[in-house]
């Protein structure tokens, strides 16, 4: 049974919304850089806390002008800008729903977001205007941004000729704050969605309350130890939980400062680092892979870096890393280790103090260390879990168990020591010939073999085991590729149980990537599919 929230005007944010907690940090921190703009072209750009809230509020107020009104969702396809941030808040501060899509979207995707939310007006910016407009011809109107984060647009992009709504620069859309209407604080009002990648079924629009986003702000930044005295480098899509909540929502609850960049580059990390003395910044593990042929600054200030799992990054980077574990459901870290504690290089964590966390063997009985089994994480939704999926009260109340547990589709392992070690997601786990194995347990064993960079075992389908073990393989640079598949095959014949050896082995260029560049295995079963 899905768990509600019984006090609903009684909870840690009462009284309390994303506006109130931007005018509160103007009024604290003035004139304090909140956010500086990082372009690969052109120059920087400050913005203090006080700009910030003045210029959320001209945009409301546009907005408004625009025929815009509370509960209305407002699409938001953009890379990482300045414009991103500003809208959002906009957003927020007008009641209106701001629904942040993924910039990789193809137009059918794009079709699908603006048709399932009810998108009223969009904001995009020149590369994608044509896109947008083609795909999702309800909309009212549609906003663009005079550069393409930064970079200087293809001449006409930016009013697509085949529109059929009235395009317009994303500049003209401030107004005058006097002609904000006035609106009650209500911590429980929608704030945001954001659609999770589908595998099995349509993207799910991810609905949070303010009180949602709070939570992400305050927890984040508890758990980061945030002070007003950081700088918090974000190169990591604004569309996504990770950017959004940890990084640039902590920062404004810290009163810290937060540097934006268009996304990852590591030719650019340290010098962007240097300038700003960034002191902490959110990772992936392909952000670490390219970062290691960089040469480290000595006199980098990071005191931190959050990742997947507490990497011991101090020999190569001189940097202590976190590990964590959330997800868009759940606002921040369900499981998240303490900077002050040594956990083996494998480990996620503890569970975070503000949730419940349960790993359950396939009868729902607990399981000891060393077993995994499926993570379940439990809170108040609209509070400390997401409000809904949009639009969809049957995957809303499927994604809970009957005790009240958010069923998260992750596998972990409970080590000796009580942390907890990520083991795959349910869909990566194979049945072969009866048994249960977990694709991490023989990539793991695959990464082993010298000039192997990546790996991703996926399932095939097979008419006497049901599936069985297929992997695909980027080798590093300079790797003889001819030896390679031989030299797999014999480490897994040595290391693992027969009906674990992948039947095949593929060396490929690239590997499809999907949000934060994880990869997107879904494309990988897509291509056995059609070659079978």
């Amino acid at each position: 049974m899905r768990p509600v929230l019984r006090h609903p005007d009684l909870h840690p944010f009462s009284g309390l919304d994303m506006a109130a907690l931007v005018d509160d940090r103007a009024a604290r921190w003035g004139d304090k850089p909140f956010l500086i703009w990082e372009p690969f072209s052109g120059p920087a750009e400050s913005v203090s806390y006080a700009a910030f809230r003045d210029r959320t509020m001209r945009l409301a107020a546009g907005l408004h002008g625009r025929g815009l009104r509370a509960g209305d969702f407002l699409l938001i396809h953009l890379d990482n800008c300045l414009e991103t941030v500003l809208a959002w808040h906009a957003c927020a501060r007008l009641g209106v729903v701001a629904v942040t899509t993924n910039a990789r979207s193809a137009g059918a995707e794009l079709a699908y977001f603006a048709e399932h939310c009810g998108a009223v007006a969009g904001i995009t910016q020149p590369r994608f205007a044509g896109l947008v407009a083609r795909h999702c011809p309800a909309l009212k109107w549609l906003a663009v941004t005079a550069t393409d984060n930064g970079e200087a647009p293809e001449p006409g992009s930016e009013r697509p000729a085949d529109a059929t709504m009235p395009v317009l620069p994303f500049g003209d859309l401030d107004g005058d704050p006097a002609g904000l209407p006035a609106r009650a604080v209500d911590p429980m009002a929608p704030i945001c969605v954001q659609y999770t990648s589908g595998t099995t079924s349509r993207p799910k629009g991810v609905l949070w309350t303010h009180a949602n986003a709070l939570w992400g702000a305050r927890i984040n930044a508890a758990h980061q130890t945030l002070r007003a005295d950081d700088v918090h480098l974000t190169f990591l899509p604004l569309f996504h939980t990770n950017a959004q909540a940890y990084s640039v929502l902590s920062s404004l609850w810290a009163g810290a400062t937060a540097v934006l960049q268009p996304r990852f580059s590591a030719s650019r990390f340290w010098p962007v680092a240097l300038k700003h003395g960034c002191t902490w910044c959110s990772m992936v593990p392909f952000v670490n892979r390219a970062l290691a042929a960089q040469p480290v600054p000595p006199d980098h200030r990071f005191r931190l870096w959050g990742n997947a799992a507490c990497l011991d990054t101090a020999p190569a980077f001189g940097v202590p890393t976190m590990g964590w574990w959330g997800m868009t459901e759940t606002l921040t870290h369900g499981i998240v280790s303490d900077p002050a504690h040594r956990y083996a290089p494998e480990a996620i964590g503890h569970p975070a103090p503000e949730y419940e966390i349960a790993v359950l063997r396939d009868d729902g009985t607990p399981c000891g260390p060393g077993e995994a089994g499926h993570l379940r994480i439990r809170g108040i939704p609209g509070l400390s879990l997401f409000q809904e999926y949009l639009n969809n009260p049957q995957a809303t109340e499927e994604s809970f168990d009957a005790d009240g547990f958010f069923i998260t589709g992750d596998r972990v392992i409970r080590m000796p020591d009580g942390a907890i070690r990520f083991a795959d997601r349910d869909k990566d786990m194979l049945k072969v010939g009866g048994e249960n194995v977990a694709s991490s347990e023989i990539e793991r064993v695959i990464l082993t073999v010298p000039g192997v960079e990546e790996v991703a075992v996926v399932a095939q389908p097979d008419p006497m085991r049901d599936e069985v073990p297929v992997a695909f393989i980027l080798p590093a640079a300079g790797a003889a590729r001819a030896e390679m598949e031989q030299a797999v095959l014999a480490t897994c014949r040595d290391a693992l149980a027969d009906f674990k050896v992948p039947v095949a082995v593929h060396l490929v260029d690239e590997m499809p990537r999907s949000t934060l560049e994880k990869i997107a295995k879904a494309e990988l079963r897509k291509w056995l599919s059609a070659t079978s």
